[in-house]
């Protein structure tokens, strides 16, 4: 059974940071393109970075410059370093994983796999 499980969300302020964690478990970690997406209260869902098995990464542009994300195969974590939080990063975020990346950053239907969320909140 696969599961991906968040943590590390909470409240901070503009300007913030924050550093989110998702452990993955019930298929090869280390083959499986993984993800962020959030979803602020009646917006759609949004990528915000993904990584290759390769460890290529891509960034929403609203990331690019703030946001890091890595992954840790022998430990089967994906890692979201999140700095100079800004009020409209407040959403719900979610990890992501499918065999492949054709998804980008655009199609979140194309993964197949999700986490519950972390929620991250930050103030002006």
């Amino acid at each position: 059974q696969v599961q991906l499980v968040e943590s590390g969300g909470g409240s901070v302020q503009g300007g913030g940071s924050l550093s989110l964690s998702c452990v993955g478990s019930g298929y090869a970690f280390s083959s499986y393109c993984m993800g962020w997406f959030r979803q602020a209260p009646g917006k759609e869902r949004e990528g915000v970075a993904i990584i290759s098995r390769f460890g290529g990464a891509s960034y929403a542009d609203s990331a690019k410059g703030r946001f890091t994300i890595t992954r840790d195969n022998a430990k089967n974590t994906l890692y979201l370093q999140m700095n100079n939080l800004k009020p409209e990063d407040t959403a719900m975020y979610r990890c992501v994983a499918h065999s492949h990346c054709s998804g980008g950053l655009r199609w979140p239907d194309a993964y197949n796999y999700w986490g519950q969320g972390t929620q991250v909140t930050v103030s002006s």
